[in-house]
């Protein structure tokens, strides 16, 4: 029962920041933009959260700079693809490359030094049940966030106005612009939007997951998440069953190295990736039978009439 704790306790933890990724940029494409620089937003969270939290002392504080590091990405990207119409997936690229090399800059000082992570939270007499208090009832407000937004995405997506005005803009931009709809400021509010969850997600990694701060930690998450709302079919719900089964692989592969199995580490460290194309390959394989399709209007540059 210890291990069996301590292997789902290990996949939440490693699953909070591709949910929270992969949330954002569910809103993104769900409203018709395609932004690859996900990677990029997520490390500038990671060094900025750190830096926040190492020189504030709060973990508050933290996560705040780093939620900002990625808006500030991700308005970037919306200026320039959205004000200017240039290429969506060279504009995320750059930015991915861009995010990289300047949370090398800023985290530069940082390297070796340590925070105290972000501490549980606690409910008394519940949090001390064997095995589910532990699990349901002892985890950071990092891990209780992701899921909160979910459900709450999926509650804005398909019961409030916003989500049906956001997924009209998506879908069809033309006919949301006829309608009135402000098409250009829905698509930068929800590209700000998915850059504050990536920086969150990157905030998390050296605040909750590992207290210190490397170079490179997001280690392509941002990628998995790109590959998640896919997986995800731009819904909600799969989201979290995607974002679990992956954080379950890369948990497996670190299991699998630790029992000695003999394969050699580099093949158990690639399988998280592996099984992000596996997935892809395998949904790009149903959706042409089946006939399914992304939104209308992913990756599509909308100039409204002059």
């Amino acid at each position: 029962m210890g291990l069996l704790e301590a292997i789902i306790l290990s996949v939440l933890a490693a699953s909070t920041p591709l949910l929270l990724a992969a949330a954002g940029e569910l809103v993104v494409e769900r409203a018709g933009v395609l932004n690859l620089g996900v990677e990029g937003m997520m490390i500038m969270g990671a060094a900025c959260g750190f830096a926040g939290a190492y020189l504030t002392g709060s973990v508050m504080v933290g996560a705040a700079c780093g939620i900002l590091a990625g808006a500030a990405l991700a308005a970037i990207f919306g200026v320039l693809t959205l004000g200017l119409a240039v290429n969506q997936v060279a504009t995320g690229l750059a930015l991915t490359i861009l995010g990289v090399g300047a949370s090398g800059l800023i985290g530069a000082g940082f390297v070796g030094q340590r925070i105290a992570p972000a501490p549980p939270l606690t409910l008394p007499l519940f949090s001390d049940l064997p095995f589910v208090g532990r699990i349901f009832f002892g985890e950071n407000a990092f891990v209780y966030f992701s899921v909160a937004l979910v459900v709450g995405l999926w509650w804005v997506l398909y019961r409030a106005r916003a989500g049906l005005v956001l997924r009209a803009v998506g879908d069809n931009h033309a006919s949301a612009h006829a309608l009135g709809y402000p098409v250009l400021k829905i698509r930068m509010l929800a590209v700000l939007f998915g850059g504050a969850c990536a920086g969150l997600a990157g905030a998390y990694l050296p605040l909750a997951y590992t207290p210190f701060f490397i170079p490179g930690m997001t280690a392509g998450r941002g990628w998995i998440a790109l590959a998640l709302v896919v997986f995800a079919s731009w819904r909600p719900a799969r989201l979290v069953a995607g974002a679990y089964l992956f954080g379950a692989v890369t948990i497996l592969q670190l299991h699998a190295q630790g029992a000695g199995l003999g394969i050699p580490s580099q093949l158990m460290s690639s399988l998280p990736y592996l099984a992000t194309v596996i997935v892809l390959v395998a949904i790009s394989r149903v959706r042409a039978t089946a006939g399914a399709a992304a939104p209308a209007c992913l990756g599509t540059v909308f100039v409204p009439d002059r």
